[in-house]
């Protein structure tokens, strides 16, 4: 393999890690942004997604079960978080620390339940066979680069999961709600808007990306009770990044960590890159600390 189709193929590589990082990130990015909640349990809704995925390939196996496992993922870890944040959050959204202690234990009984139902060891969900190959370059400048069909799926969802919630931020009632609940949640309130269901609504939305996203990772390796904790830290550190409840800001912010990972794997190994991710994401905040995109409202100023 060439060093130029070694450098196409880290760069495809990090589009991939990118897309799973804004999958898991955009619903960090929803909450903060509109109710200024720190979720620490949004990893567990990953998890859910996962298994959720393997109980509906048990029951509908075959070329298309992983396509019947995204909606019932996104619906299961939707009523999951609308549970959590009528019982836990919305009662303590006043008082951040607490919200986030909170949530930390809700994660903790999630992972124990999971760890009680499946094992500790984990399950897998295995690709159906339109899934289960490689597009292969063999000749030419890009000789010997491969390509993972589950890693362009991947691609894909997250392309088509970015673009509805754009589409459904800009043209659609809730979206209209939610940016004004984001700009002056007095006021909003004021104007007869129901907060609390406006808040009810984003949480649910976030924790069905999130339930959605564990599926797609589920493609890429086994399910574990802990395996939402992989993915919750490099989410905060991109919605960091990106600016604070913006959700283009954590798009860019997304494809910069997840490129800025798979080249510096070119030279070093994942643990030394993984240092070198948190100094450059503590060097970009240092120069700019509103991240990629600052965000204006009256409740962040």
């Amino acid at each position: 393999m060439g060093t130029y189709t070694l450098f196409v193929g880290q760069i495809f590589n990090g589009f991939s890690v990118a897309s799973l990082f804004v999958l898991a990130a955009l619903g960090l990015a929803l909450s903060f942004g509109l109710m200024r909640v720190i979720n620490m349990a949004h990893g567990e809704m990953l998890m859910l997604g996962g298994y959720l995925a393997y109980l509906t390939l048990l029951v509908v196996p075959g070329p298309f079960g992983i396509l019947v496992a995204m909606p019932v993922a996104f619906i299961g870890a939707a009523l999951v978080g609308a549970v959590i944040e009528s019982t836990v959050i919305r009662r303590l959204s006043s008082r951040p620390l607490d919200t986030l202690l909170a949530t930390w234990g809700v994660s903790l009984i999630l992972q124990q339940a999971a760890r009680n139902i499946f094992g500790a060891i984990g399950v897998g969900v295995t690709a159906p066979e339109w899934l289960n190959h490689s597009f292969r370059v063999e000749s030419g400048l890009l000789a010997g680069l491969n390509l993972p069909a589950t890693r362009i799926f991947i691609l894909a969802v997250a392309i088509v999961v970015l673009a509805g919630l754009g589409l459904l931020m800009a043209k659609t009632r809730i979206g209209l709600l939610v940016r004004a609940v984001n700009q002056d949640r007095f006021m909003a309130g004021a104007s007869g808007i129901n907060v609390r269901q406006v808040d009810l609504a984003v949480f649910c939305l976030g924790a069905g990306i999130a339930g959605l996203a564990g599926v797609v990772l589920a493609l890429l390796g086994p399910v574990t009770p802990n395996v939402g904790q992989t993915y919750i830290i490099p989410a905060f550190l991109v919605v960091i990044l990106g600016g604070l409840g913006s959700l283009v800001g954590t798009t860019i912010a997304s494809v910069m960590v997840g490129l800025f990972s798979a080249l510096v794997q070119i030279f070093v190994d994942v643990s030394m890159s993984q240092v070198l991710l948190l100094l450059f994401v503590i060097a970009f905040i240092q120069f700019r600390p509103q991240g990629v995109i600052a965000v204006r409202s009256r409740a962040l100023d």
